[in-house]
């Protein structure tokens, strides 16, 4: 029996739906091939509103209902670390789970120390896989755990990071290499569940947001971006401005002040005048072995001050201490990938390993007898290190 628009629009209730019972029993296939399309419509529209769900709101839904969590950020932590781990354990705490920042490492960087004493973070040092506060944990501004004892029997439950690698987390994973610092991502999800920064002369309590970014929090993010994109001048996004403007609002001009411009120890100062005076310039490639120092955090602060050198475009530092050679690397030169250079370096030797981004890198690698081992049982000198480095940064590795 076949009706026109205008025939079921004349038919009462009772008719209507005995002309559709009629109409399913002539034509089984039919309907059943209806019923089917709109199921398949129905979870087509949901699987599409699930996926365009924010980032933020995905991160809070993953935390929702879990009691407490263990942000745990990479050894020696830098400001975006810091900033990162501080923020997504803001949000959490917000969310109604309890929070607790961990590292492994150091902070001596002289920069890294004033980020954390002016901003007074509330974050705690651990040296074994037992020291973690929580079963879930959190890995932010990397995406494999390490350094400490027992790290590769962690199971990430979440991974928010900025970095190259194939690291997961078990219920969320948020890897974006396109943005500048981790900072900016996490500055995103406030800004994805409609999170206001707090001026710092008011109190959270005066603004009216579902979620609020403590100024302590915005002036730690901000920083963060900076740090990670040199000022917003290298390897940053249009996300990163986007997130630094967002926070603004929130930043205290004092404390950032008070972090940006911190005394330089006479240490590091010493580290970057052996650096240069003893650097090895092979065209527009320098790398310089400092030898023993007691701050490996001030080697990337001599490659830092290396890399500027007129003529010079890309600069490995590396220096020694107890029994482990850290290497740093900066590149202003687009034929060099920093991270690929010392990952290709390190890679065959034994407790070796480097990465980074395309303007820097860092790594590392253990001594054993003051001997440098490859996989294979070989050994190679500091010498035989350096033309490794030269070889690399010429493309012929």
């Amino acid at each position: 029996m076949g009706l026109s628009r205008s025939g079921l629009a004349q038919v009462s209730g009772p008719e209507l739906v005995d002309s559709i019972s009629s109409l399913i029993l002539a034509h089984p296939a039919l309907a059943l091939a209806l019923v089917v399309g709109l199921f398949a419509s129905a979870v087509g529209l949901y699987a599409i509103r699930r996926f365009k769900r924010p980032m933020g709101t995905r991160f809070l839904e993953a935390v929702a209902g879990l009691d407490e969590i263990a942000v745990l950020l990479h050894p020696n932590p830098d400001p975006d670390a810091m900033a990162t781990g501080v923020a997504l354990a803001s949000l959490a705490e917000q969310a109604g789970a309890d929070a607790s920042v961990q590292y492994s490492g150091q902070i001596r960087h002289q920069e890294n120390r004033a980020f954390h004493n002016v901003l007074d973070l509330d974050i705690e040092q651990i040296d074994h896989v037992s020291d973690i506060a929580a079963e879930h944990v959190v890995l932010v501004d990397h995406n494999h755990p390490r350094g400490f004892a027992g790290s590769d029997s962690v199971l990430p439950f979440a991974v928010v990071d900025h970095h190259p690698g194939d690291g997961t987390g078990e219920a969320f994973t948020d890897v974006r290499t396109d943005y500048g610092a981790a900072s900016s991502i996490v500055a995103e999800y406030f800004e994805d569940v409609n999170g206001e920064p707090v001026p710092p002369a008011k109190h959270a309590s005066e603004v009216d947001a579902p979620y609020t970014v403590p100024s302590g929090v915005a002036t730690g993010l901000l920083y963060g971006i900076l740090t990670d994109t040199k000022r917003l001048t290298s390897g940053c996004s249009a996300a990163d401005f986007d997130a630094a403007g967002y926070l603004y609002t929130g930043v205290d001009e004092d404390q950032l002040d008070r972090i940006a411009n911190p005394e330089v120890s006479t240490e590091v100062l010493e580290l970057k005048a052996r650096a240069i005076a003893g650097r090895d310039v092979r065209g527009p490639f320098a790398v310089s072995d400092v030898g023993r120092v007691s701050n490996a955090d001030a080697i990337p602060q001599a490659a830092d001050e290396l890399v500027q050198l007129e003529g010079v475009t890309a600069v490995v530092v590396l220096g020694e201490r107890n029994g482990t050679v850290h290497l740093s690397g900066r590149s202003r030169d687009d034929r060099v990938h920093m991270g690929h250079t010392l990952e290709a370096v390190l890679e065959d030797l034994r407790d070796g390993s480097g990465g980074g981004h395309a303007r820097m890198g860092g790594g590392q690698v253990s001594l054993s007898d003051g001997a440098i081992y490859t996989e294979f049982g070989g050994t190679i000198s500091r010498d035989g290190l350096r033309e490794r480095l030269f070889e690399s940064l010429s493309g012929d590795v």
